[in-house]
């Protein structure tokens, strides 16, 4: 054999592995398809604002652990023990806009544009009433939830402040999200990108002049990283909301949509329009979101349960778990951005009667996953020790966090990889049975091998890591069944 013909056989391989014609069998195609460029140029345009996006949204928690923890001991796990119960506070608004993401991809598909504008404009009437209703009650029994959460009388009280600042940001949050919600469900994704960078940015700034008091700035400790959380929420809230205003906009309140009910001097446009609404609209968000609500409570009581367990190993310990997260929420980014582009262009074509685009779509998700999960694999390997050690000097939590990062490293490539086809199922609408899977992984097992591995058979905070692995590996082969079954090209909304 030549080197030509050799040259030519790891072509033939290397256009066959990234070629959209091998994606399907001969009797799943529909139609025509689109070339393997143009479908990863597509994925690609939506994916990398929402991988961005997802990664600057992480970088308020990261920003806020590295500046608080210029506060000394205890102030890193006083702000680490509020993230389960806010996301606990805000699993409705996460279930709603799972619910607008995919009936504003279907209406996209369908080409109805009306309908689309509809789901918004309902969305953000319901996140608003959820999400005041939510930060009044994390205001009101902060202590108590913190405490049930795991935290340690040495930094209850900080704990207790910082919660109570943050619930603030609450609404603005919620809204933010669900118009950023429908806009990704319309292939929108550069939106969101922005309004969160500008977050980002107002909330380092305010972080650094309050938590130790910069020039006139008062010195307010973990309170001062609260409320610039609160103030950069709520500049991308107003963003976000400005985008509504655009009389070009798909999503446009220049729309003649209507409101699902009077508010103020505001009502639907005609009785027929009101009705439709249930129809249209709040009958499709409620099929999805329901399921998507039960997934995010089987989910966040077993990420809180996961937490509590953990912080009752010691603050370093507990100190060391918060900084490790940390750094893996940062490479969930990438996961979570393929998950939005691969969840609005499944939803988006079976709107369009494609379900043979959507398994590409799918499946080109799946492959860029990999490729971005072998990065990260080798960067958390390498780079362990000086990962840790940005966020902290202390040489114990240094030498247990680079341990940990092992874990972390080995679990990338399933957790990027169910993260994508979890986001087509969403997208799709099936989210009964992504709801299913985790009341089994997340919300049993997760927490039970927790406890056993960290006490019984005494692994410490190295057993809560190889939990996780064992969590992330089960999502990732129902996710992959559930998929490659296809049952989810059928669901109708």
């Amino acid at each position: 054999m030549t080197v030509k013909t050799y040259e030519e056989l790891i072509y033939l391989r290397l256009s066959n592995l990234i070629s959209v014609q091998g994606m399907l069998k001969k009797d799943q195609i529909l139609g025509a398809l689109p070339k393997s460029r143009d479908t990863y140029k597509n994925f690609y345009k939506i994916a990398w604002p929402s991988a961005l996006e997802a990664l600057l949204v992480a970088m308020i928690g990261v920003v806020d652990t590295i500046m608080v923890g210029t506060l000394g001991t205890g102030a890193i796990a006083a702000v680490g023990i509020t993230i389960q119960p806010k996301f606990i506070l805000l699993a409705m608004i996460f279930s709603l806009n799972i619910g607008i993401t995919a009936v504003t991809a279907r209406r996209k598909g369908q080409g109805n544009q009306k309908a689309a504008n509809k789901t918004v404009r309902a969305g953000i009437i319901i996140s608003a009433v959820l999400s005041v209703l939510m930060s009044v009650l994390g205001f009101l029994f902060a202590g108590p939830i913190l405490t049930v959460a795991g935290a340690d009388s040495s930094y209850l009280s900080d704990a207790v402040i910082f919660f109570r600042v943050l619930m603030f940001s609450i609404p603005f949050q919620s809204l933010n999200l669900t118009i950023n919600a429908a806009h990704r469900g319309c292939g929108k994704t550069k939106i969101s990108m922005t309004t969160n960078i500008i977050s980002n940015i107002i909330n380092i700034i305010f972080d650094y002049l309050l938590i130790n008091g910069i020039g006139f700035f008062p010195k307010l400790g973990v309170a001062g990283a609260a409320l610039a959380t609160t103030l950069g929420a709520f500049a991308a809230f107003l963003i976000s909301l400005n985008t509504l205003f655009r009389k070009n906009g798909y999503l446009s309140f220049y729309q003649k949509a209507g409101w699902p009910f009077h508010i103020g001097g505001i009502k639907a446009s005609s009785k027929e329009d009101q009705e439709s609404y249930l129809k249209e609209v709040i009958q499709p968000i409620m099929k999805v979101s329901s399921s998507a609500f039960v997934e995010q409570v089987f989910m966040r009581i077993g990420f809180f349960a996961y937490a509590a367990i953990i912080a009752r190993l010691g603050t370093l310990e507990y100190e060391t778990h918060v900084i490790c997260m940390n750094i893996l929420t940062l490479s969930f980014c990438f996961g979570d951005g393929l998950s939005i582009a691969a969840s609005a262009l499944v939803g988006q074509n079976l709107g369009a009667k494609r379900p043979d685009i959507s398994i590409i779509y799918g499946k080109t998700g799946q492959r860029l996953a990999f490729l971005i999960s072998c990065i990260i694999f080798l960067v958390f390997i390498f780079g362990r020790s000086f990962l840790v050690s940005l966020f902290t000097k202390e040489a114990d939590i240094i030498s247990l966090g680079a341990g940990i990062m092992i874990l972390a490293a080995l679990g990338t490539h399933l957790q990027t990889s169910q993260v994508v086809l979890t986001g087509c199922l969403r997208g799709a609408g099936d989210t009964a049975y992504v709801a299913g899977v985790s009341f089994i992984s997340v919300a049993l097992v997760r927490p039970l091998l927790t406890w056993l591995l960290c006490y019984p058979v005494g692994f410490g905070l190295y057993g809560a890591w190889v939990a996780l692995l064992i969590d992330q590996c089960f999502r990732f082969v129902t996710s992959y069944h559930r998929f490659s079954g296809g049952r989810w090209a059928k669901i109708a909304l």
